[in-house]
């Protein structure tokens, strides 16, 4: 479940995607000095999104310094560093890397995912008091998550995602570190937005998986629900389009309005950028894979 959120790179200013990429190395960069260089292998673009929002509600200014690394090593990049969302951010991201890999593992026994995991676990030691009591409230929802969907004891989307959507929500409304006018309406705000953008980022992942879990006889939440005449995928998904479409533009639509509540600091363009055009590119280029084996073009290799 991760990867989705990320920009439109198209529609983007070039200091802004300089930004969007100092913090993308930013946050690589951090995840070495608190954890090592192991888990840098988890670096995901959704995280980078929880960095730049949560950095835009933090008075200070961000810092900035220029270097070299190992993927990119002929030239210095700036990247934003001593910053407390970036810091969340990587913390965050290896509790949920970690919790992918064993969803994995359980899904489809995989050997590269379960060597990945029992290598990533000893690192979780190092989080702090804060960190981990979100970690075990990832850890509930995602328990929760997994016998709605190994039981099949769900009847609606709205049902099956409330666990990952909840876990978004408590990602964002329970940051250990004080932001702008802390209060619980901002707090709850974000819960709101962390709650629209998880059932976002759920169901495209069920959709993106939608072909091949059908393929491969796999449980998929989208075919358990609508699927009652086995329809094969090219019907069924003709089918079951408006419907989806629906659900998934409302949540992008919630999460605008909500962003729009916030009063940001900085990365405006950057997060309106994501949040307006970068979701429903991703949801488009999804459809696209599945009928034509066409990606997107925001990849590793253009950061």
């Amino acid at each position: 479940m991760f990867g989705y959120v990320t920009p439109l790179k198209a529609e983007m200013k070039v200091k802004d995607f300089n930004r969007f990429r100092s913090y993308y190395c930013g946050l690589c960069f951090q995840i070495k000095k608190e954890f090592g260089n192991f888990p840098r292998i988890i670096l995901n673009y959704d995280m980078t999104f929880l960095a730049l929002l949560l950095d835009a509600l933090i008075p200070e200014k961000i810092q900035v310094k220029s270097c070299r690394c190992m993927i990119h090593p002929t030239q210095k990049r700036p990247i934003v560093i001593n910053n407390t969302a970036l810091s969340y951010a990587a913390s965050m991201n290896l509790s949920l890397a970690y919790y992918k890999l064993l969803d994995d593992v359980q899904d489809d026994n995989k050997l590269k995912s379960k060597i990945e995991s029992i290598l990533l676990y000893p690192y979780k030691k190092k989080f702090s008091k804060p960190i981990t009591s979100i970690n075990i409230k990832i850890k509930k929802h995602l328990e929760k998550l997994s016998l709605l969907e190994q039981n099949k004891t769900f009847s609606c989307l709205d049902e099956i995602c409330d666990p990952f959507s909840k876990l978004v929500g408590d990602i964002l409304k329970d940051y250990p570190y004080p932001l702008n006018d802390d209060n619980d309406d901002l707090r709850n705000t974000l819960y709101s937005f962390g709650y629209s953008i998880g059932k976002w980022i759920y169901l495209i992942d069920a959709l993106d998986d939608l072909k091949s879990d059908m393929e491969k006889n796999k449980f998929n939440p989208i075919n358990f629900l609508y699927n009652n005449k086995n329809l094969k995928y090219n019907d069924f998904i003709i089918l079951i389009k408006p419907r989806l479409e629906f659900t998934i533009l409302n949540c992008a639509y919630t999460c605008k309005e909500n962003l729009s509540r916030l009063k940001l600091i900085r990365n405006n363009d950057i997060l309106f950028n994501i949040i307006e055009l970068g979701l429903m590119d991703k949801y488009l280029n999804i459809l696209n894979k599945a009928n034509e084996n066409k990606g997107s073009d925001f990849n590793d290799e253009s950061i």
